[in-house]
Formats: structure tokens, sequence, C-alpha cells
């Protein structure tokens, strides 16, 4: 029509992603579905499905918890990887998201140095991993030493 103007495209919604044949669907913010299980093997299904370079860092992340934490437990639910110790709470989880991988320390706040991210729970402290980002192993093994000793979260 003359005069009229045309009209914009829809934006393509975000929809999940696969990598290949039987792989893992990525959601929204690139975080690997994996279905609900305890033990090495779903963790290590989800590292093997994190994207990029998050994989990597995510099998040192784990190699460090492992390091530090003998006879650490660990499961997957709600699509990350939760590591617990001592009792049957849980005192750390992974999680993908677009730009960075965000650990969440449950009890975080008792840490020292408390990690830098608050959470609205209270309790809870986020450390951010980006790309570019160096990992400080000793002050990330340290926090987990430290929230392996706490009171675990039930989730």
């Amino acid at each position: 029509m003359a005069g009229s103007t045309p009209k914009k495209p829809k934006a393509a919604k975000a929809s999940p992603t696969v990598s290949g044949p039987g792989a893992p669907v990525l959601l929204s913010g690139g975080n690997p579905q994996i279905a609900k299980g305890y033990g090495d093997a779903p963790v290590a299904a989800y590292i093997a499905a994190m994207p990029g370079w998050k994989s990597g860092v995510g099998q040192r992340l784990d190699a460090l918890i492992v390091s530090a934490v003998p006879g650490v437990r660990k499961a997957v639910k709600w699509n990350s990887p939760l590591y617990g110790a001592g009792d049957d709470g849980w005192f750390l989880s992974v999680h993908c998201f677009t730009k960075y991988i965000k650990v969440a320390f449950f009890r975080g706040a008792a840490l020292d140095p408390v990690p830098p991210h608050a959470s609205t729970s209270g309790t809870t402290r986020y450390f951010h991993i980006h790309e570019t980002d160096t990992l400080d192993e000793a002050g990330f093994t340290d926090w987990v030493v430290q929230a392996s000793r706490l009171p675990g979260e039930r989730l």
C-alpha cells in the first residue's frame, strides 16, 4: 500500500537450543537443562553441557570443590549442580547465565570475606565468574572450605 509504514518483523522469541543430537537443551541464558539426580554423573553431565568457556570453568570449580571437601555430596536440582557436606543440606550451587557463571554460597553472609553479590534471602551471597576473569583459586577454595563447615541449606 502506498504511503503506509511497513510492519516491523516480530522479534524472535528466545527458544531453548541444542548443541547436537541428544545434547541437553540450553534454557534461556544458556543454562543446561539436566534431569534431577544425585551423585557425580548428573553434575558431570551438567558441566559437559555448559556452553563454551563455561564448561572448562565448571570443570575447574568442580575439581576445586572436590579437593577442598573430602566426601562432598553432589546433585542436580532445578537445573543447577548442588554441593553438600556433613548433613543433608547444601552449601553451594552453580548456575549459567548468558555472560557469567553464578556461584551461590547459601550461608555466604557468614563467610570471611563475604562474597561480593548480595541476595534477597539475606544469608545467600553470590560470586560471579565472567569469561575474562581470572579465578582466584585460593580465595574460592577458602570460601568452599568455610561454607562446607556451616549448616547446609535444605532444598
